[in-house]
């Protein structure tokens, strides 16, 4: 069974991830974590055996500054990132300001935010704290991730609105065709 300090070794063991998240760190931003696909897919890579990187369509740091809510500041911090690797698809979002987007109540953190994702097994983040040691957030426990399940959060199974977006979100990802052992509850 993959326990959490596992997954911590796992990504502690991988240079490009390690890399990716000491140049996050450079940036300094409150309340940072790296999130959803850069950890979820890495485990589920260990998890079917492979030994290349599944592609990920972008890196998502997030981070929370509620007294900077505007948009162009994270393509700022974007657009540092891609200075520092430029190869990396990066994506910069301040989650203090996420909410409006979303329609919905505002978030209180970065690891809140996380735990509104649409999945629980994409419900998690890693970043390096001030001693560089990987630390790793997963509001909903990591159960799901490391038994190949996707299902909705508790906040997406409150209302039938977010459950259409689920399920939508689910089907366009098409996880089961490069994660062939994934349980999927649509």
């Amino acid at each position: 069974m993959i326990t959490k300090e596992k997954i911590i070794e796992i990504v502690e063991a991988d240079e490009w991830m390690m890399e990716i998240l000491h140049t996050a760190k450079r940036l300094n931003l409150p309340e940072w974590w790296i999130a959803a696909g850069f950890v979820r897919s890495k485990v589920w890579d260990e998890l079917h055996g492979f030994t290349e990187q599944t592609s990920i369509p972008d890196i998502d740091v997030i981070y929370f500054d509620n007294k900077e809510l505007d948009k162009s500041q994270e393509k700022k911090y974007e657009s540092l990132l891609f200075s520092f690797m430029p190869e990396v698809p990066w994506s910069v979002k301040n989650e203090a300001r996420m909410h409006q987007r979303n329609g919905l109540p505002p978030y209180q953190s970065s690891v809140d935010a996380i735990s509104k994702f649409p999945e629980t097994a994409t419900a998690v983040g890693v970043k390096v704290d001030e001693r560089v040691k990987v630390v790793f957030a997963a509001p909903h426990g990591i159960e799901d991730l490391v038994q190949l399940k996707v299902r909705p959060t508790p906040f997406f199974t409150e209302t039938k609105e977010r459950m259409i977006i689920y399920q939508k979100r689910v089907q366009q990802k098409n996880w089961k065709e490069t994660w062939g052992n994934l349980s999927i509850k649509l």
